[in-house]
C-alpha cells in the first residue's frame, strides 16, 4: 500500500516564474512602468471605434511617449554613456527620433483621415520593438544595472523630471 501511495504522490517542484522587476533599481522600475502603461494603451486603442475616444487616447499616448523619451534623452542615456555600449544608445536615440516623427504626423491628422489608425498601429509596434531592445538581456537596462551609476538616485531625478514635464505638457502623472 505504501508503494501505491508513493506512486500517486508527486513531489512538488518549485515553479520557475518570470522575475517581476522588484529587484530592479528605481530608475529601471520607473522606465519599465512607463513601458507597460503605454503598451496597455496601445492595446486599448485597438478596441476603439469612436473617433473622439481614439483622439483622446492617442493624446495620452503621445504625451506619455514625449515625456518618456525626453527623460531618457536628458537623464538616462547621457548618464549611462560609458556604462552601456555606444551602439545601443545611438540606436535608441535614432529610434526615439523615428517615434517623434511618427507622433508628429499622427498629431497633424484626424482619426477619420486615411492611414490614421495604421500609423497608430505602426507606432505601437515600433515602441514595442524599442522597449524589447531596451529591456532584453544585454540591452540598455541590463547593461545599466551592471554599471557603477546609482540608479536609485537617478530614479529620483527621473521621477521629479517626469512630474515637471507632465505638468508642463498637461498630462496626468
Amino acid at each position: 500500500m505504501a508503494d501505491t501511495h508513493a506512486s500517486t504522490t508527486k513531489k512538488t517542484k518549485a515553479r520557475r516564474t518570470r522575475r517581476t522587476g522588484r529587484r530592479d533599481p528605481l530608475a529601471v522600475r520607473l522606465l519599465k512602468a512607463d513601458h507597460r502603461e503605454v503598451e496597455g494603451w496601445f492595446d486599448d486603442y485597438e478596441q476603439l471605434d469612436d473617433e473622439a475616444e481614439k483622439l483622446a487616447l492617442f493624446s495620452k499616448i503621445a504625451t506619455a511617449l514625449k515625456v518618456h523619451t525626453q527623460i531618457e534623452e536628458e537623464i538616462f542615456y547621457p548618464e549611462e554613456r560609458g556604462e552601456v555600449e555606444d551602439d545601443l544608445l545611438d540606436e535608441a536615440y535614432v529610434e526615439h527620433q523615428g517615434a517623434k516623427d511618427l507622433i508628429a504626423q499622427i498629431e497633424a491628422m484626424e482619426p477619420s483621415d486615411e492611414f490614421y489608425d495604421a500609423k497608430v498601429k505602426v507606432l505601437g509596434e515600433y515602441i514595442k520593438h524599442h522597449v524589447k531592445e531596451e529591456e532584453q538581456p544585454g540591452g540598455i537596462m541590463a547593461q545599466a544595472k551592471k554599471g557603477d551609476e546609482d540608479l536609485d538616485a537617478m530614479g529620483e531625478r527621473i521621477k521629479a523630471r517626469k512630474e515637471e514635464l507632465m505638468a508642463k505638457m498637461g498630462g496626468k502623472n
